[in-house]
């Protein structure tokens, strides 16, 4: 069943809304229901994969064991395991990558198999022939396919050597930046220079000229030598229009291997993804079967079992060419779980202890759309680099299973409120992953997801991927891995620039917050000596005043200021009323407001609680915009100390502190309100606000 050409999203991913959607972990995949495959499995790793394996291990029955640096003392890895253990200092090559150190462990704490989950160890042989060595299970594919695998030039030539297409090149070593030249010149400008030990973008270098054939040798050679401690360089033809797609597979002992639907990858800077999409809303089912078959074909050369990835370069043309095959499971395995209901963390136990796989190649298929974004602790606006810090404040989207009316959000993080992001380790935050029947619903769940994932205490990148994620040509599928430098040119990502029907709403929330606050003002007025309409009143009584015939409290003329990290600062007159509060409410939530240019619009807004969310809803479009209050603890702003909700109340006032009230009383408790201003966070961007009553 072909999709035709084009970049059309609805795809073979699409189904009938009243299809049964898969479930997030689907536990039919068990094929035993007595003792679980192993009785206790050591971890070796940290972080969100870390936590992602103890999450199934559980569910399995499976007893878990964690390893630890220092630094990591109290990490969420460490609480979610039944047992944890120091494995050394911060340093990786002390820690982490402590092989003896490991199998000390396993040996004291009785675990009989370890899950590597990806990085660190997960495609060292060395560490699986340790393993063998010590009759000791891993949770992983042999260390034939690991070794061939993992080096470029032997991988390439048994792909070749399997009937997989692979990109024309030179599959000998270059030794002098003189071969460079030579050999770029015999392939064909433009070409790519990349290290044969290679991984994760380093070692890699463009080439459209002898200039820059003999730099990029040079500045690979360097970067493969003290990366990965091999220096050797290869070259190949570079693909115009490139795709990065890739196809999981999952094998076993018993001669099944199974493909997986496509993941989109190629939202990538410098390299490293960034998004990822199942199913691709480029490629059609012809293709993804003719892929499928020969990743299929190499993991057969190399007896290859567990879950692995075959990445592949496609062009323009849907040609695809192989790069390299990944012997680990990879960061972005939860979109290919949602769109099939497949657990694969399970089936990997599963295999590693002998067991068949319990489907065929003819039970898969994609159904639905997931989308994941890789949030990480970078200022977007300095080029991305690292943040560090603590977490002062962490509150994901609420997470809502496979099947849910509104599209399904799920987290796959290790870190808490409080947690701190070291200069040691990757600095993912988390990952974010949304799952719908079409690629449209899933990136307007990421949308609002994103709006209402609060992080604060270090910069985080959630700016930029909301921003991608309102791309217009993001939106159209018309991806290649040159789609960030394309997009974002020097001097790069800057913050969202409003549309027009952005300015109008957040002119609209600004207008609510200012009114929000001038009632707020009045609750704290001193109850002697304060007067409503020639009366006397008490306490909360100040607020409500005299009611018109409509159940307008108050009303204003602003001019309401919004400006950003891009573009000028915009000015807007508004005219706004606030309608008598619900019982047992002092603070009103629906308002009439007449907008410049825009006409009067009804909206109903909510009081935000301790995370600062801020919902409005427009009752004309039935539009809800997400917005966040920003206090001092990010975008800036002096940090305040560590603030945990199970050792910290909520604040006492409902809005931020660092929005100032400029405002005047007379003897009678009547307001003068000059100004307001605050920040809020829309479409992943701070803006600065200011509402100047019109006198």
């Amino acid at each position: 069943m072909g999709l035709g050409a084009g970049l059309s999203t609805s795809s073979r991913a699409s189904f009938a809304e009243n299809a049964p959607l898969p479930r997030l972990f689907r536990r039919s995949i068990s094929t035993q229901r007595g003792k679980p495959p192993f009785d206790k499995i050591l971890i070796a790793n940290r972080g969100e994969i870390a936590c992602r394996v103890a999450k199934t291990a559980r569910e399995m029955g499976i007893k878990t064991v964690a390893i630890y640096s220092i630094p990591d003392a109290r990490a969420v890895h460490v609480q979610m395991c039944d047992e944890a253990y120091c494995v050394g200092p911060a340093a990786s090559t002390e820690s982490y990558l402590n092989m003896e150190k490991i199998i000390e462990i396993m040996k004291l704490s009785g675990a009989q198999a370890v899950h590597p989950g990806y990085g660190f160890l997960s495609e060292n042989a060395k560490f699986a022939e340790r393993l063998v060595e010590e009759g000791l299970v891993f949770i992983g594919p042999n260390v034939f396919a690991i070794k061939s695998m993992g080096d470029k030039i032997e991988s390439k030539q048994l792909a070749m050597d399997a009937g997989v297409t692979t990109i024309p090149g030179q599959l000998g070593l270059i030794h002098t930046d003189q071969d460079a030249i030579r050999v770029s010149n015999e392939i064909g400008y433009p070409v790519m220079i990349k290290a044969s030990a290679g991984g994760g973008g380093k070692g890699m270098r463009v080439a459209y000229n002898d200039i820059e054939a003999g730099e990029g040798f040079r500045l690979s050679k360097s970067e493969a030598a003290s990366s990965f401690g091999d220096d050797r360089i290869f070259i190949e033809k570079f693909v115009d229009q490139p795709r990065h797609i890739e196809i999981q597979i999952i094998a076993d002992t018993h001669g099944n291997i199974i493909y997986l639907p496509e993941r989109e990858c190629s939202i990538q800077r410098r390299n490293q993804k960034v998004i990822e999409e199942a199913p691709s809303p480029f490629i059609d089912e012809k293709t993804w079967r003719a892929m499928g078959e020969q990743a299929v074909a190499l993991a057969k050369a190399v007896q290859y079992q567990s879950a692995g990835t075959i990445e592949m370069m496609v062009d323009g043309n849907k040609n695809f060419y192989f790069l390299e095959m990944n012997t680990r499971l990879q960061v972005e395995h939860p979109i290919t779980e949602l769109v099939t209901g497949l657990d694969l963390v399970e089936l990997m136990i599963r295999v590693a202890a002998g067991e068949a796989l319990p489907f065929k190649q003819s039970d898969i298929s994609a159904k639905g759309w997931a989308i994941e974004s890789r949030i990480y602790a970078e200022d977007t606006l300095r080029n991305f680099l690292p943040s560090v810090g603590v977490l002062h404040r962490y509150r994901p989207p609420k997470e809502t299973p496979v099947g849910d009316h509104n599209g399904t959000v799920r987290i796959d993080t290790g870190v808490e409120e409080c947690s701190e992001i070291s200069i040691h380790y990757d600095p993912m935050i988390a990952k974010l992953i949304t799952y719908a029947p079409t690629r449209n619903q899933a990136i307007e769940k990421m949308k609002q997801a994103l709006d209402e994932f609060v992080i604060r205490g270090v910069r985080c990148n959630i700016n930029f991927v909301r921003d991608v994620m309102d791309n217009p040509r993001f939106m159209s599928g018309d991806l290649t891995t040159h789609f960030i430098a394309q997009e974002y040119p020097d001097p790069g990502f800057r913050g969202h620039k409003l549309t027009a029907t952005e300015l109008h709403e957040l002119v609209a929330i600004a207008a609510m917050l200012q009114m929000q606050h001038r009632q707020q003002a009045k609750i704290f007025l001193q109850p002697e000596g304060s007067f409503v309409a020639g009366k006397q009143t008490v306490g909360r009584a100040a607020l409500v005043g005299v009611l018109s015939p409509e159940g307008i409290v108050a009303q204003s003329d602003l001019v309401i200021t919004t400006e950003g990290t891009v573009g000028e600062a915009h000015k807007t007159r508004v005219h706004i009323q606030a309608k008598k509060p619900k019982l047992g409410d002092v603070i009103s939530t629906e308002f009439v407001l007449e907008i410049e240019g825009h006409g009067q619009r009804h909206y109903a807004a909510n009081l935000p609680d301790n995370s600062g969310l801020y919902y409005a809803t427009c009752k004309e479009t039935g539009t809800v915009r997400t917005v966040q209050l920003v206090d001092r603890t990010n975008y800036g702003c002096p940090a305040f100390p560590a603030r945990c909700p199970s050792i910290h109340p909520p604040p006492l006032f409902l809005f931020p502190p660092h929005t100032h009230r400029h405002s005047v009383f007379n003897n009678r408790g009547q307001e003068g309100i000059l100004h307001t201003t605050g920040q809020i966070v829309a479409s992943g961007t701070c803006f600065q606000w200011r509402a100047a009553h019109i006198r």
